[in-house]
């Protein structure tokens, strides 16, 4: 679609759609601002029984199984760890009857077990969700997809040839936020996409990562071999097993662990594929504890201009040293609006930038708002989407796309090429900040340029 028809094709559809979308509950004294509620209208079908192991059950890895076990029909049954104090600690939770283990290929040999849980770190991702492909395990692995853009293709061939399901952990696609967030921008809300930008603020300890060390953190409890085995060999080191995110060999940094969750929820409202162009900036700046990570993160990406939308550039910022808030947030920026995008909440504004548009005119025409000769400053009309309450959120929903995926054979929300076009970006961001260079990437054929 070209240009010029694309622009009538948002007009028109920004008149007779919008409107639509759903049915104001309130307005405000000023009349410049509704409040609409979002609802759930899909449903999980299917009743059969899902055995689920764990490997990895560190934060993630326990959030995703307590999450998966919310759904009925869903059994926990295993689970893989290199540090014995978790397993023991899933004993004492779940039963004497979970079946744990220190190496994750016993997991895969089980015949009981029907989906895998990947919750290690990164550097683990791509082998272990290849063998659990290949063992006949449906996979479902956090993000990012993989620890280097090189680990992409292989995965992406052992899911196809496999046959099995395979979702990726960016569970904010699955929100009710960033399906509204699709749907306007599919119906011309804000115009034409030009710009986008997105923010992730903390300011805690833990945040930044700095996650608690067990005092019995030794050789005797860790496997600290298992888990060097496939990067740089190091004496035994706590700080690199328990705080894996803030080392290299290990994790992806800022951007690998939370601007994938931008691009992810940026891809899907946008049905993109990804920049072709790459750049970052950034320092640490606080949190000087022998991590080899920046803890503030600029980061740019051109889009190009396709046949799903238009030309624009992102700018994504992460900051472990924000003194001011705890903000996460995903802006997309048009011709005629922007949108603040969360998971359970959409900020749509429009604003009345000119008279003499015939398509401005007959916006102000519908609101009862008469053009004069004198100009005048208008506050933006505002709409705000809410997710009603008693919504189960979208890590609910994420996993229920996938076992809804598995019990009826069908496709889930992030597979792996969504979620290596997602991942990619993100870790070309640390390769640009890391090199000091831009980098340019192919998002159709997901290679490097």
């Amino acid at each position: 679609m070209s240009s010029n028809n694309r622009r009538n094709f948002i007009k028109k559809a920004s008149l007779a759609g919008v409107a639509a979308l759903a049915t104001p509950l309130l307005t405000s004294a000023s009349e410049n601002r509704t409040f609409q509620i979002l609802k759930r209208s899909s449903s999980f079908t299917g009743k059969s029984i899902l055995n689920y192991a764990v490997i990895g059950t560190g934060i993630m890895g326990m959030e995703n199984l307590k999450t998966a076990l919310l759904h009925e029909g869903v059994n926990f049954v295993a689970a893989c760890d290199l540090y014995a104090g978790r397993l023991e600690d899933i004993k004492k939770k779940y039963g004497k009857d979970i079946y744990t283990t220190f190496d994750y290929k016993d997991i895969l040999k089980r015949k009981d077990v029907d989906v895998v849980i990947i919750g290690t770190p990164d550097h683990w991702h791509k082998q272990i969700a290849i063998d659990a492909l290949n063992a006949g395990k449906h996979v479902y692995c956090e993000k990012p997809m993989v620890h280097s853009v090189k680990e992409g293709w292989d995965l992406i061939n052992a899911w196809k040839k496999s046959g099995k399901i395979m979702m990726v952990g960016s569970q904010g696609l699955s929100s009710l936020g960033n399906e509204k967030a699709k749907e306007l921008l599919a119906a011309g809300a804000i115009g034409d996409l030009n710009y986008a930008e997105g923010f992730w603020a903390r300011h805690s300890p833990v945040g930044a990562w700095q996650y608690a060390i067990p005092d019995d953190a030794s050789l005797k409890t860790v496997r600290w071999k298992k888990y060097i085995s496939n990067t740089t060999d190091r004496p035994f080191d706590a700080m690199r097993f328990f705080r894996w995110r803030n080392y290299l060999d290990y994790g992806t940094g800022m951007s690998g662990d939370l601007f994938v969750h931008l691009f992810s929820s940026l891809h899907f409202i946008t049905n993109s594929k990804g920049p072709n162009k790459i750049s970052a900036l950034g320092g640490l700046r606080y949190w000087k504890d022998g991590r080899e990570v920046p803890d503030v993160l600029l980061g740019s990406f051109s889009y190009p201009e396709a046949k799903e939308h238009p030309g624009f550039n992102l700018s994504l910022r992460c900051n472990f040293v924000d003194g001011t808030s705890g903000t996460t947030y995903l802006r997309i920026v048009g011709s005629k609006g922007s949108m603040d995008v969360k998971w359970r909440e959409v900020v749509l504004r429009t604003n009345n930038v000119s008279t003499d548009d015939p398509f401005e005119l007959a916006k102000m025409k519908e609101k009862g708002i008469q053009p004069t000769e004198r100009k005048k400053i208008l506050p933006p009309t505002e709409t705000v989407f809410k997710a009603e309450e008693g919504y189960k959120g979208a890590h609910y929903d994420h996993h229920g796309n996938l076992i809804n995926a598995i019990r009826n054979n069908g496709s889930v929300i992030e597979d792996p090429i969504f979620g290596f076009r997602a991942a990619a970006p993100a870790l070309l961001c640390n390769d640009s900040y890391f090199n000091d260079k831009f980098m340019k990437w192919d998002p159709v054929k997901m290679k490097l340029v």
